[in-house]
Protein backbone atom coordinates (compact mmCIF):
# COMPACT_ATOMS: atom_id res chain seq x y z
CA UNK A 1 0.00 0.00 0.00
CA UNK A 2 1.75 3.32 -1.50
CA UNK A 3 1.87 5.71 2.00
CA UNK A 4 0.68 9.44 1.31
CA UNK A 5 3.39 12.21 1.81
CA UNK A 6 2.90 15.98 2.48
CA UNK A 7 5.39 18.75 1.79
CA UNK A 8 4.65 20.35 5.32
CA UNK A 9 5.32 23.39 7.43
CA UNK A 10 5.90 25.78 4.22
CA UNK A 11 3.14 27.88 5.50
CA UNK A 12 1.64 29.44 8.38
CA UNK A 13 -2.27 28.59 7.55
CA UNK A 14 -1.60 25.00 6.94
CA UNK A 15 -4.32 23.27 8.61
CA UNK A 16 -4.18 20.36 10.74
CA UNK A 17 -7.25 18.80 9.08
CA UNK A 18 -5.07 18.62 6.08
CA UNK A 19 -2.05 17.07 7.82
CA UNK A 20 -4.43 14.46 8.71
CA UNK A 21 -4.87 12.68 5.73
CA UNK A 22 -1.21 11.91 5.51
CA UNK A 23 1.18 8.91 6.66
CA UNK A 24 3.94 11.24 6.13
CA UNK A 25 4.85 14.45 6.78
CA UNK A 26 7.86 16.45 5.25
CA UNK A 27 9.13 18.99 6.98
CA UNK A 28 10.72 22.88 6.02
CA UNK A 29 13.72 22.65 7.70
CA UNK A 30 14.74 26.75 7.09
CA UNK A 31 16.24 26.22 3.22
CA UNK A 32 13.08 27.24 1.34
CA UNK A 33 10.58 27.99 4.10
CA UNK A 34 10.18 27.14 7.69
CA UNK A 35 11.71 28.25 10.88
CA UNK A 36 11.94 27.23 14.77
CA UNK A 37 7.76 27.69 15.44
CA UNK A 38 7.22 26.00 12.33
CA UNK A 39 8.99 23.20 12.51
CA UNK A 40 7.77 22.72 16.47
CA UNK A 41 4.37 23.12 15.65
CA UNK A 42 4.64 20.14 12.82
CA UNK A 43 6.79 17.96 14.87
CA UNK A 44 4.33 18.19 18.09
CA UNK A 45 1.41 17.33 15.55
CA UNK A 46 3.44 14.16 14.03
CA UNK A 47 3.91 12.76 18.19
CA UNK A 48 0.46 13.61 18.86
CA UNK A 49 -0.78 11.71 15.85
CA UNK A 50 2.22 9.01 15.50
CA UNK A 51 2.77 10.37 11.76
CA UNK A 52 6.32 9.45 9.99
CA UNK A 53 8.76 12.85 10.58
CA UNK A 54 10.67 13.72 8.13
CA UNK A 55 13.45 16.16 6.28
CA UNK A 56 12.53 18.45 3.43
CA UNK A 57 15.43 20.24 2.77
CA UNK A 58 16.14 22.62 -0.21
CA UNK A 59 18.80 24.88 -2.11
CA UNK A 60 19.57 27.76 0.27
CA UNK A 61 16.54 30.03 -1.24
CA UNK A 62 14.17 31.23 0.54
CA UNK A 63 13.20 34.24 -1.64
CA UNK A 64 13.08 31.51 -4.80
CA UNK A 65 10.72 29.58 -2.66
CA UNK A 66 13.73 26.41 -3.09
CA UNK A 67 11.87 26.45 -6.99
CA UNK A 68 15.01 27.56 -9.03
CA UNK A 69 18.40 26.17 -9.63
CA UNK A 70 21.29 27.43 -7.69
CA UNK A 71 25.12 27.57 -8.82
CA UNK A 72 26.19 25.78 -6.03
CA UNK A 73 29.48 23.29 -5.61
CA UNK A 74 28.60 20.12 -3.84
CA UNK A 75 30.68 21.00 -0.46
CA UNK A 76 28.52 24.10 -0.45
CA UNK A 77 25.05 22.27 -0.87
CA UNK A 78 26.31 19.38 1.61
CA UNK A 79 26.51 21.77 4.37
CA UNK A 80 23.50 23.74 3.75
CA UNK A 81 21.71 20.56 3.62
CA UNK A 82 22.95 18.95 6.81
CA UNK A 83 22.59 22.33 8.57
CA UNK A 84 18.60 22.35 7.65
CA UNK A 85 18.32 18.03 8.83
CA UNK A 86 20.35 19.15 12.00
CA UNK A 87 18.01 21.90 13.21
CA UNK A 88 15.02 19.54 12.31
CA UNK A 89 16.51 16.93 13.88
CA UNK A 90 17.53 18.65 17.08
CA UNK A 91 13.52 19.75 17.27
CA UNK A 92 12.68 16.23 16.91
CA UNK A 93 14.92 14.58 19.82
CA UNK A 94 13.38 17.05 22.21
CA UNK A 95 10.06 15.54 21.75
CA UNK A 96 12.36 11.87 21.75
CA UNK A 97 11.29 11.11 18.35
CA UNK A 98 13.63 10.47 15.44
CA UNK A 99 13.64 11.64 11.56
CA UNK A 100 12.84 8.68 9.47
CA UNK A 101 12.97 9.64 5.89
CA UNK A 102 14.21 12.96 4.03
CA UNK A 103 13.23 14.37 0.52
CA UNK A 104 14.25 17.29 -1.33
CA UNK A 105 12.23 19.75 -2.04
CA UNK A 106 11.75 21.58 -5.28
CA UNK A 107 14.36 22.33 -7.83
CA UNK A 108 17.03 20.28 -5.41
CA UNK A 109 14.73 17.34 -5.92
CA UNK A 110 15.35 17.50 -9.80
CA UNK A 111 18.58 18.89 -9.99
CA UNK A 112 19.91 15.94 -7.83
CA UNK A 113 17.54 13.24 -10.02
CA UNK A 114 20.01 14.34 -12.51
CA UNK A 115 23.47 15.23 -11.00
CA UNK A 116 25.49 12.61 -9.08
CA UNK A 117 27.76 15.62 -7.24
CA UNK A 118 24.46 17.01 -6.07
CA UNK A 119 23.15 13.57 -5.31
CA UNK A 120 25.82 12.05 -3.69
CA UNK A 121 25.71 15.48 -1.52
CA UNK A 122 22.53 15.22 -0.80
CA UNK A 123 22.48 11.88 0.37
CA UNK A 124 26.03 11.75 2.40
CA UNK A 125 24.34 15.22 4.23
CA UNK A 126 21.07 13.57 5.21
CA UNK A 127 22.54 10.27 6.63
CA UNK A 128 25.39 12.32 8.55
CA UNK A 129 23.08 14.56 10.47
CA UNK A 130 19.97 11.97 10.83
CA UNK A 131 21.91 8.65 10.75
CA UNK A 132 21.76 5.95 7.94
CA UNK A 133 18.91 4.10 9.04
CA UNK A 134 17.20 7.14 7.00
CA UNK A 135 15.17 6.53 3.88
CA UNK A 136 15.14 8.82 0.93
CA UNK A 137 12.08 9.59 -1.06
CA UNK A 138 12.33 10.55 -4.87
CA UNK A 139 12.25 9.44 -8.35
CA UNK A 140 11.70 6.17 -9.56
CA UNK A 141 15.17 6.27 -11.76
CA UNK A 142 18.03 8.82 -11.61
CA UNK A 143 21.00 9.82 -9.72
CA UNK A 144 19.50 10.38 -6.20
CA UNK A 145 18.19 6.50 -5.76
CA UNK A 146 21.67 5.98 -7.00
CA UNK A 147 23.42 7.42 -4.48
CA UNK A 148 20.86 6.17 -1.72
CA UNK A 149 21.78 2.84 -2.75
CA UNK A 150 25.37 3.44 -2.58
CA UNK A 151 25.16 4.79 0.51
CA UNK A 152 23.07 1.86 1.68
CA UNK A 153 20.27 3.69 3.10
CA UNK A 154 16.60 2.72 1.95
CA UNK A 155 15.02 4.70 -1.10
CA UNK A 156 10.70 4.97 -1.78
CA UNK A 157 9.87 5.87 -5.44
CA UNK A 158 7.63 8.22 -5.02
CA UNK A 159 4.60 9.67 -7.52
CA UNK A 160 2.45 12.81 -7.33
CA UNK A 161 -1.64 13.18 -7.33
CA UNK A 162 -2.18 16.57 -8.19
CA UNK A 163 1.39 17.15 -10.40
CA UNK A 164 1.02 16.07 -13.82
CA UNK A 165 3.57 13.76 -14.67
CA UNK A 166 5.54 12.80 -17.45
CA UNK A 167 5.61 8.65 -18.88
CA UNK A 168 9.31 8.37 -17.09
CA UNK A 169 7.92 9.23 -13.82
CA UNK A 170 9.18 13.34 -14.24
CA UNK A 171 7.59 16.16 -13.34
CA UNK A 172 5.70 18.60 -15.58
CA UNK A 173 7.48 21.99 -14.67
CA UNK A 174 4.84 24.52 -13.09
CA UNK A 175 5.44 27.01 -15.45
CA UNK A 176 3.66 24.67 -18.17
CA UNK A 177 0.07 24.59 -18.36
CA UNK A 178 -1.81 21.86 -17.00
CA UNK A 179 0.84 21.10 -14.50
CA UNK A 180 -0.88 21.58 -11.59
CA UNK A 181 -3.95 18.45 -10.86
CA UNK A 182 -6.72 20.72 -8.91
CA UNK A 183 -9.65 18.40 -10.16
CA UNK A 184 -9.61 16.42 -6.94
CA UNK A 185 -11.77 13.55 -8.91
CA UNK A 186 -8.57 13.78 -11.51
CA UNK A 187 -5.96 13.73 -8.73
CA UNK A 188 -7.19 10.84 -7.25
CA UNK A 189 -7.63 9.01 -10.11
CA UNK A 190 -4.01 9.63 -10.73
CA UNK A 191 -3.14 8.55 -7.59
CA UNK A 192 -4.86 4.79 -7.83
CA UNK A 193 -2.83 4.68 -11.15
CA UNK A 194 -0.18 5.29 -9.31
CA UNK A 195 -0.67 3.30 -6.14
CA UNK A 196 0.77 -0.25 -7.49
CA UNK A 197 4.22 1.57 -9.03
CA UNK A 198 5.38 3.64 -6.46
CA UNK A 199 5.88 3.28 -2.33
CA UNK A 200 4.42 6.58 -1.80
CA UNK A 201 2.62 9.14 -3.02
CA UNK A 202 2.55 13.17 -2.82
CA UNK A 203 0.00 16.02 -2.69
CA UNK A 204 1.09 19.71 -2.21
CA UNK A 205 -0.20 21.97 0.52
CA UNK A 206 0.00 24.79 -1.69
CA UNK A 207 -1.71 23.31 -4.61
CA UNK A 208 -5.58 25.19 -5.13
CA UNK A 209 -8.16 23.07 -3.18
CA UNK A 210 -5.13 21.51 -1.23
CA UNK A 211 -7.68 20.33 1.50
CA UNK A 212 -10.15 18.42 -1.02
CA UNK A 213 -7.33 17.07 -2.96
CA UNK A 214 -6.27 15.60 -0.42
CA UNK A 215 -9.23 14.06 0.77
CA UNK A 216 -10.50 12.57 -2.41
CA UNK A 217 -6.73 10.87 -2.54
CA UNK A 218 -6.85 9.65 0.88
CA UNK A 219 -10.51 8.08 0.08
CA UNK A 220 -9.02 6.64 -3.56
CA UNK A 221 -6.17 5.28 -1.32
CA UNK A 222 -7.73 4.33 1.92
CA UNK A 223 -11.30 3.64 0.70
Amino acid sequence: MALMNLDAGEHDDEPEELWAKFDLLNIACGGHAGDAASMERVVAWCVRTRCGIGAHPSYPDRPGFGRRSLPIEPDALAAAVAEQCAALAGVVRRHDRAVTHVKPHGALYHDAAASPALARAVVSAAAAALGDGITVIGPPTGALRDAATARGVGYAVEGFADRRMRPDGGLVPRSEPGALLTDPAEAAAQARRLADHVDTICCHADTPGALAIAGAVHQALRG
